[in-house]
Order: structure tokens, then C-alpha cells, then sequence
């Protein structure tokens, strides 16, 4: 089983955070923050990781380290629970349609942290949810995970709408990239030998 479990406490954050590469989609997220749980139970549906998040963090500032820090530990048990990435395809991308919104996601999980975003929130916030946050949390996501994704709306004008085709998007190419392929019967997908 591709499993991990991440435990991170700092001053600002206590995050209890694992996951099941192989899972079904199967989620219970408890972040703090609603709009933020609603996104992580979308990232899960679609990625079909099965997902548990607690994090107890100081909301009473803003969710700025709740969501950089939650991505932080994602990225970790991602990275943790792929292992060598033996047999993944590696790569996964997707355009996908959330309405009025069009969104581009496009994944290397090679072990070389980058992140593109090309994503205009046409809103400060939507609910109590800064949403220059969406970047924060896929930026530390990427670091720690060391993959490299882009992320380019194509179209939208709904903020919630952009920000739920984002987490979808990222979590469909991620669910293509960390897919065991067959055909490679188990070999490393680089002509380096290791990822």
C-alpha cells in the first residue's frame, strides 16, 4: 500500500494529516476552515487519494498557515508515499471545465519542485478565504511533494468557481501522474535511473 503519515506541529499549526495513494476518495478533513475542507474534499473525490486532515490552527490571525502548512504536510505523504516512483506514469495533465471557468493543470512529479500559476482570482476572498491563499497552498504543496505543476485558468469570471476548478484540475493530472503503469513493469520513468 503507497501510505503515509504526517504529524506537524509548530507555533502556528498542529496538523495530523495521512493518506492512501490507492484509496477510493475517501475523506475526513478538518481544517479549521470550510471553504478550505470543501476544497480538500473535492481534492480527494478526484484524485481518489483517500485523504484524513485535522489542523487545529491560530484562525484567529487569518488561515495563512493553516493552508500553507496543510499543503506543506500534502505534499510530504505524497512525496513520502510514492517511494522511489517505481512504475508511476509521472506524468498527468487535464483541461477542465467548472462552469463559466476553464482550467489547465499539468504535472511532472520527476522530484524537481516548480510551480507555474497563471490563475487570476477576480475576488480578495470568497467567504472568510483569502483567496491569494489557492497559490500559497500550491506552492508549498510543490516544494515539498518536489513536483513540477502549472496551473493556468483559461477562462472564468466566478472566484469560487476558479478556485474548485483549480483543486479539481490538480487532483485529476496528480491522480494520471501517480498511476501505476503496467507497461513499465515496475521500472523508474527517467533515463537518469532514479527520480
Amino acid at each position: 500500500m503507497r501510505t503515509a503519515e504526517i504529524i506537524r506541529n509548530t507555533n502556528e499549526t498542529q496538523i495530523n494529516l495521512s493518506i492512501n495513494l490507492d484509496g477510493t476518495g475517501e475523506y475526513m478533513i478538518d481544517t479549521g476552515c470550510g471553504f478550505l475542507n470543501h476544497m480538500l474534499d473535492l481534492f480527494s473525490k478526484h484524485s481518489r487519494i483517500d485523504l484524513k486532515v485535522t489542523c487545529k490552527g491560530d484562525t484567529e490571525v487569518d488561515f495563512h498557515h493553516t493552508a500553507e502548512d496543510i499543503g506543506i504536510a500534502l505534499g510530504e505523504a505524497i512525496k513520502e508515499a510514492s517511494g522511489n516512483k517505481a512504475g508511476i506514469k509521472r506524468y498527468g495533465h487535464i483541461i477542465l471545465p467548472m462552469d463559466e471557468s476553464l482550467i489547465l493543470a499539468a504535472i511532472d512529479f520527476g522530484g524537481r519542485a516548480y510551480l507555474g500559476f497563471d490563475a487570476d482570482i477576480p475576488s480578495p476572498k470568497v467567504g472568510e478565504f483569502d483567496t491569494e491563499l489557492v497559490e500559497e497552498f500550491f506552492a508549498a504543496f510543490t516544494r515539498s511533494a518536489e513536483l513540477n505543476l502549472h496551473i493556468k485558468k483559461l477562462d472564468g469570471r466566478n472566484s469560487h468557481h476558479i478556485i474548485e476548478g483549480i483543486f479539481k484540475a490538480v487532483a485529476r493530472a496528480l491522480a494520471i501522474a501517480i498511476e501505476i503503469d503496467p507497461k513499465l513493469d515496475g521500472a523508474i520513468p527517467s533515463t537518469k535511473g532514479v527520480i
